[in-house]
């Protein structure tokens, strides 16, 4: 299910639901995801709350309490605002982006880190980046930007 509360202008929620079960089936995913599209104030104050990061960020995964994970795998929630921006920085569209931003948070919800994984979800994401049709993933630009600039994500 893909839940808005922020608009996004050219993007077809119909293809985002098309596009989410795609990759929750090739991710091993059974039950059900919802995606929430939200705004950068939004995404901060999750941000802030769950993660104790002041700052907005592009995407955020929620695994479900156990009790329902028969029936719901969790919640993504994307900045929208953010999705916009990167469109606009890796010149493709904000359709795109979001698609990119989608299948990062279904990995997230199978339990991958990235963050502590050693590359697994990377590898992942990768093969299912190019599976779905993507043109690029998440995890692989943010590493070549860092390895660019000399910073650590």
């Amino acid at each position: 299910m893909v839940i808005v509360h922020k608009n996004v202008e050219q993007v077809s929620l119909e293809a985002l639901r098309r596009f989410l079960h795609r990759a929750r089936k090739l991710a091993g995913i059974k039950s059900n995801v919802n995606v929430v599209l939200a705004s950068d104030r939004e995404l901060r104050m999750l941000n802030r709350r769950y993660r104790h990061k002041d700052e907005a960020t592009d995407v955020l995964s929620f695994p479900a309490v156990p009790a329902v994970a028969h029936e719901l795998a969790g919640d993504i929630v994307i900045s929208v605002d953010t999705a916009a921006r990167n469109a606009r920085s890796f010149s493709h569209g904000v359709a795109e982006e979001i698609k990119v931003l989608i299948l990062h948070g279904v990995l997230h919800l199978t339990g991958y880190d990235h963050e502590t994984d050693r590359g697994s979800m990377a590898a992942t994401e990768e093969r299912l980046r190019q599976q779905l049709g993507l043109s690029n993933g998440l995890i692989r630009r943010t590493t070549e930007s860092a390895s660019r600039t000399g910073r650590k994500r």
